[in-house]
C-alpha cells in the first residue's frame, strides 16, 4: 500500500498535490488530486470504479462480502470523473495496468483488482481492513 502524497510525489509525470512542496502553485491545488485525497483520507475504503467493469463489481463484492462498506465513486456517473480517472490511471503507473478499480484502504492507495485479490489471497486483506477500521471481526 502507498500514502497517497508519498505516490503522487514519486511519479515521473504527476501532477503535485497541495502541500507537497513540489511543482508550480496551480499543480499544488489540483482540485482533482485533492478531491481524490480527500476522499481517501475520510473513508476507511473508497474503491473508484466505473459501471459496467467486471473487475470493479469483482473488488466490490469481495469487500462487500467480507462485511466492509465501502464508499464507492462511480467515475461514469460523477461530474468530475473523467479527470479522476485520468489521474487514477497516472497514480496505476505501470502501462497496461486500468485505473479502475482504484482501491484505497486507510487513506492509502492499495492498487487494483490485482493488488487487491493477492492481498486477500495472501490473507493480508482483512488485517488491512480491521486496521483501517472498516472491520470489526
Amino acid at each position: 500500500m502507498f500514502n497517497i502524497m508519498q505516490e503522487m510525489n514519486q511519479s515521473a509525470d504527476h501532477m503535485p498535490m497541495e502541500g507537497t512542496g513540489e511543482g508550480s502553485e496551480a499543480a499544488k491545488t489540483d482540485p482533482t488530486y485533492e478531491r481524490i485525497r480527500h476522499l481517501a483520507a475520510g473513508n476507511a475504503v473508497v474503491v473508484f470504479t466505473v459501471s459496467g467493469c467486471c473487475m470493479c463489481h469483482v473488488v466490490k463484492q469481495l469487500l462487500f462480502g467480507l462485511g466492509v462498506g465501502p464508499t464507492v465513486v462511480e467515475l461514469d456517473r460523477h461530474k468530475a470523473g473523467g479527470k479522476i480517472h485520468d489521474a487514477l490511471h497516472q497514480l496505476a503507473g505501470d502501462e497496461g495496468r486500468q485505473a479502475v478499480p482504484a482501491v484505497f484502504v486507510a487513506g492509502k492507495f492499495l492498487g487494483g483488482v490485482e493488488n487487491v485479490m493477492a492481498c486477500h489471497i495472501n490473507g493480508t486483506l482483512v488485517p488491512l481492513l480491521k486496521d483501517a477500521g472498516a472491520l470489526w471481526l
